[in-house]
């Protein structure tokens, strides 16, 4: 099939549909102008951001050496890149953002429950960004020159985090409300800016690094603590399938909403190589900056105690540690502006869609971007960001499994039942054939509930509700469950995409 006619524009009226929106509308053909250059800046300016950095670092604090880390990374994202193309295909085929694409699978009403689920992860990942903002902001205006005292601040109770940590987060989160209120053409102007302005900062690090350092030889030759004779020996295959799900999980999130970007691709060549050539290498480049200057950073500061040096992996604190007023001041300034572009095009367009999704008439961009914010607020992301542990176990882990469901019915429905043919109009009519039962595929949802299920008693294990019946330092009042449920908990995404793939491909083999 030629490319001219794998791109559908709709030719119907609408307008008189309640489950049709402006915002939810197929982008027309004339409007799809995004090539490969503009797809793979795209995922340059996303993938280059604290959060791939404190991915990579993250792996240096739980023990693995430089390069079993940057290769974990690397191979994490290029497992991800292809439920990320294939789910991007009805995007650039149709014009259709995220929330109508799972109309489809899910049925017109049914596709607010997996539009749902991704738009909560969006919120928690739009919440942890404006922590890192806001952190520093806190780390400007507490340093030396302006009011150090604020440091040390008693915690509000029942938060855990002192009241000028928590006026930075608000500041930081106005910002961003600000220009959610200005509109989508203000996200893509700071994404403009912040690509280079991180990817400099990550550079200007790593140079530090190099030289406090004293080289690459000694800031790389830091041994895995996986090896023999090191504290976690025999360990390692255990905490690498752990960490490849949370690198798969990282992305998982844009795998799933991609549509709501690849919607204005000119081409299925455009979306795959733009796609291919951004992601993968930038997320191993600026990986590795995160893990050479995590591991340079345990050198230089070998001394500090061990509840301080756990923090490292951090870039916000590592720059703290910074005596020069000047360079911190202007590394974070340059933190703020880079973090406020990624948190808007990664953790806003798609939960504002989502949110539209559940009354289109109703809920426009700009109120569903008010409500992600207002989430983002109340599932408290520095408790998210407490450790490494936590970051990697229990948040990118624990998502996966719901992430990795709605992949595999999505993907089950689109590619293989359908074939990538799908009736454009239908997808917005009550009358239309993704209507179902009052709006639900059963079929769809009973492939849902089996992926998540699959994995939920390991993610109950992991936070502490149930204890598995081989942990001997579990408290002995918790509910015991089969230590194989913990095993499946760490391919979380695997085994939650697998479960789902297959079983709506068998309920609904014979019904599309």
């Amino acid at each position: 099939m030629g490319e001219s006619s794998s791109i559908h524009d709709l030719t119907a009226d609408l307008s008189g549909s309640p489950y049709y929106s402006p915002d939810m509308a197929p982008v027309p053909c004339s409007a799809r102008r995004w090539g490969v250059k503009d797809i793979a800046v795209l995922w340059i300016s996303m993938s280059a951001c604290i959060p791939t950095y404190m991915l990579a670092s993250s792996l240096i604090g739980e023990g693995m050496n430089w390069w079993q880390a940057v290769l974990t990374i690397f191979l994490g994202n290029v497992i991800v890149l292809v439920p990320m193309v294939l789910n991007a295909h009805a995007g650039t085929k149709y014009g259709i953002p995220f929330p109508v694409y799972c109309r489809a699978a899910f049925g017109i009403r049914g596709a607010n429950i997996p539009a749902l689920l991704r738009a909560f992860v969006a919120c928690g990942w739009f919440g942890i960004q404006t922590w890192i903002g806001g952190a520093a902001i806190f780390a400007i205006v507490t340093c030396d020159q302006f009011f150090p005292a604020w440091k040390s601040l008693p915690p509000i109770p029942y938060l855990g985090i002192h009241a000028a940590q928590l006026g930075c987060f608000m500041l930081f989160w106005l910002i961003n409300m600000a220009v959610v209120y200005k509109g989508i053409d203000s996200i893509r102007v700071l994404l403009n800016i912040k690509a280079p302005l991180l990817i400099g900062l990550g550079l200007a690090l790593l140079a530090w690094a190099y030289s406090a350092a004293g080289g690459f030889g000694d800031m790389l030759s830091r041994p895995s603590q996986f090896g023999p004779g090191q504290p976690k020996d025999g360990q390692f295959w255990g905490y690498f399938i752990l960490a490849l799900t949370g690198n798969v999980s990282f992305w998982a999130t844009l795998a799933l909403n991609i549509p709501d970007f690849s919607r204005y691709a000119r081409s299925q060549r455009d979306q795959v190589i733009g796609q291919a050539v951004g992601l993968p290498t930038t997320m191993g480049l600026y990986s590795f900056i995160g893990v050479a200057v995590t591991s340079a950073a345990f050198i230089i500061y070998k001394d500090l105690p061990d509840d301080t040096k756990k923090h490292l992996w951090d870039p916000v604190f590592l720059l703290t540690l910074f005596k020069n007023p000047i360079v911190l001041i202007v590394a974070m300034l340059s933190l703020v502006v880079a973090t406020l572009a990624t948190n808007l095009a990664a953790n806003v367009v798609s939960p504002a869609n989502d949110f539209a999704h559940l009354w289109p008439r109703r809920i426009s961009f700009r109120v569903g971007g008010f409500i992600t914010g207002l989430v983002g607020i109340l599932i408290q992301p520095w408790r998210i960001l407490e450790n490494s542990s936590v970051y990697i176990d229990k948040w990118l882990v624990g998502y996966s499994l719901l992430l990795g469901a709605v992949g595999g019915v999505l993907i089950a429905d689109y590619m293989v039942l359908r074939r990538t043919q799908l009736d454009q109009a239908g997808l917005y009519r009550r009358e239309g054939p993704y209507w179902y039962t009052s709006g639900f595929n059963p079929r769809a949802l009973l492939a849902l509930a089996l992926g998540i299920a699959v994995c939920l008693p390991g993610f109950l294990a992991a936070i502490g509700a149930v204890a598995l019946a081989g942990d001997a330092t579990a408290p002995p009042n918790l509910l015991r469950i089969p230590d194989f449920l913990g095993h499946i908990y760490r391919f979380a995404w695997f085994a939650s995409f697998g479960v789902s793939f297959l079983t709506h491909c068998l309920l609904s083999w014979r019904r599309v």
